[in-house]
C-alpha cells in the first residue's frame, strides 16, 4: 500500500465530515495501524501539496494539511463510485472524447491514468469513450494542459465494450468476493483494541475495493452478462463496511483528538 493511495483513502474515507483537514500528527497516528510509518506519510504529503492535492493549513493552532477543491472534486467523484451512490440512467448513446494531448510525456502519462480513473477507455489513439459524461472530464483536462472535443454517438465500431477488458474484470470482482471475508477476519480476530482493529479492516477493504475505480467504468446493466459479478461484490462491500464503520470512527475521532 502506498502512502499517498492511502493518504487519498483517509481523506476521502473520514475527512470528508471533518472539514476536510487533520494535523499531521493525527495523520501518522491514523495510518501507523495499516503499515505505514512516519516519513512515508510526511513524504507522500508533500508529494501531494505539489501537485495541488494538499495545501498546509493550521488546524486547532498546530501544522496540518486540508485537501484542495480539486482534491475534493476527485475525492467526492471517487465516493460516489466506490459506494455506487450514483447509477445514472443510460440513454443508450456513448461519449466520444476527442483529445489534443499535451507535448511533454510526463503530462500525456497523466492525463491517461486520470481518464482512466475516472471512467473513460481509449478506444483508438487520443479517442476515448464512456457511457457517461463524466463531471471530472474538465478538471482532468486542464490539469494535464491539453482539450477535447465531445460528442454523443449511439453506433460505435468496433463495439463499445471491447475498450474495456471485462473478462478480467470479472475474474478480478470473484477473487474479490474469494478474499475480502478473509482479509476483515485477518484484521480483526484476536486484536487488542476492537476499534483500531475495525478501522484496519474497514480500511483494507476500502483500500482493495478502490482498486476497481481503476477498472470497472460502471457500464450500464444492459451491457453486461446477466450473471455478472459486480453487484455481488459491491453487495459484500457495502455489508461488511456498513458494519466496521462506527468502530473505525471511533478510532479516527481518537487520532485527531489526542
Amino acid at each position: 500500500m502506498r502512502a499517498r493511495s492511502a493518504l487519498f483513502d483517509v481523506y476521502g474515507d473520514h475527512l470528508r465530515t471533518r472539514g476536510d483537514q487533520a494535523p499531521v500528527a493525527a495523520l501518522v497516528r491514523i495510518l501507523e495501524p495499516v503499515g505505514i510509518a512516519a516519513p512515508a506519510v510526511r513524504t507522500a504529503i508533500s508529494r501531494m501539496v505539489a501537485q495541488d492535492w494538499l495545501a498546509p493549513v493550521l488546524v486547532d493552532g498546530v501544522r496540518g494539511y486540508r485537501a484542495t477543491d480539486r482534491a475534493v472534486r476527485r475525492l467526492d467523484e471517487a465516493a460516489a463510485r466506490i459506494y455506487r451512490r450514483v447509477q445514472p440512467a443510460w440513454d443508450g448513446t456513448w461519449q466520444l472524447v476527442l483529445v489534443d494531448p499535451p507535448t511533454q510525456r510526463a503530462a500525456r502519462n497523466r492525463l491517461r491514468a486520470d481518464l482512466g480513473f475516472v471512467g473513460y477507455a481509449e478506444l483508438a489513439p487520443e479517442v476515448w469513450i464512456s457511457p457517461h459524461e463524466r463531471a471530472e472530464l474538465a478538471s482532468v483536462l486542464e490539469v494535464a494542459g491539453a482539450t477535447a472535443r465531445t460528442a454523443r454517438v449511439t453506433e460505435i465500431d468496433p463495439a463499445p465494450t471491447s475498450a474495456w477488458d471485462l473478462e478480467a474484470l470479472r475474474r478480478a470482482y470473484d477473487a474479490w468476493l474469494a478474499s475480502a471475508p478473509e482479509l476483515v477476519v485477518a484484521h480483526t480476530d484476536g486484536h487488542h483494541d476492537p476499534d483500531e482493529a475495525a478501522f484496519a479492516a474497514r480500511f483494507h477493504l476500502v483500500h482493495e475495493w478502490r482498486k476497481f475505480l481503476f477498472a470497472d467504468p460502471g457500464l450500464p446493466p444492459e451491457m453486461l452478462p446477466a450473471d455478472w459479478p459486480g453487484q455481488a461484490a459491491a453487495d459484500l462491500f457495502a455489508r461488511e463496511a456498513d458494519r466496521l464503520a462506527a468502530g473505525a470512527e471511533r478510532f479516527v475521532t481518537r487520532c485527531l483528538s489526542s
